[in-house]
């Protein structure tokens, strides 16, 4: 039987959450021809019929209310060398895009070059959950480079694949 805990506070609960390795995505799109994005841990490929893919948005993102409502939408799946890009996407600072590469598509949807995977989509619909929003996105393009490690996220750190 494992060691289960009842009583857990939300930093024991995110400590135990980082037990679980996820990759990093990059969500952007161009705003009067500028870039805004966040980077989310929670990205989950949801349909193969219809095309969907979900993630999972803090309720307290000031970038999410901004994106939500664009008709494109790029999710750039981050590959290993990215993670001083996805630190400064992270971060609540004003310039997240300082020393990126990007590349944006004419519906604004906005990509981070040399990423594992593109995904050019738009908001189907959005569901409360808890303190986060889980959006579920409608797949419109998508642009897969197989051969690219991607950036892993576990135990609050970066990590390589092992071959």
């Amino acid at each position: 039987m494992p060691n289960l805990h009842r009583r857990f506070d939300e930093n024991s609960l995110r400590g135990a959450f980082a037990c679980f390795p996820s990759g990093v995505v990059a969500v952007c799109a161009l705003v009067d021809s500028a870039p805004i994005g966040l980077a989310a841990s929670s990205f989950v490929p949801t349909s193969l019929d219809p095309a969907l893919v979900s993630l999972s948005i803090a309720r307290t993102s000031t970038t999410w209310p901004v994106l939500r409502k664009l008709p494109g939408i790029g999710l750039s799946v981050l590959a290993d060398e990215h993670g001083e890009q996805c630190r400064a996407l992270a971060a609540r600072s004003n310039d997240r895009f300082a020393g990126i590469e990007w590349t944006a598509a004419d519906t604004g949807a906005l990509f981070i070059d040399n990423a594992a995977l593109h995904i050019e989509c738009a908001l189907e619909r959005e569901y409360p959950a808890g303190d986060h929003w889980i959006a579920l996105l409608t797949v419109r393009a998508v642009g897969a480079a197989p051969d690219t490690e991607p950036l892993v996220f576990h135990g609050s750190g970066f990590r390589a694949l092992a071959s």
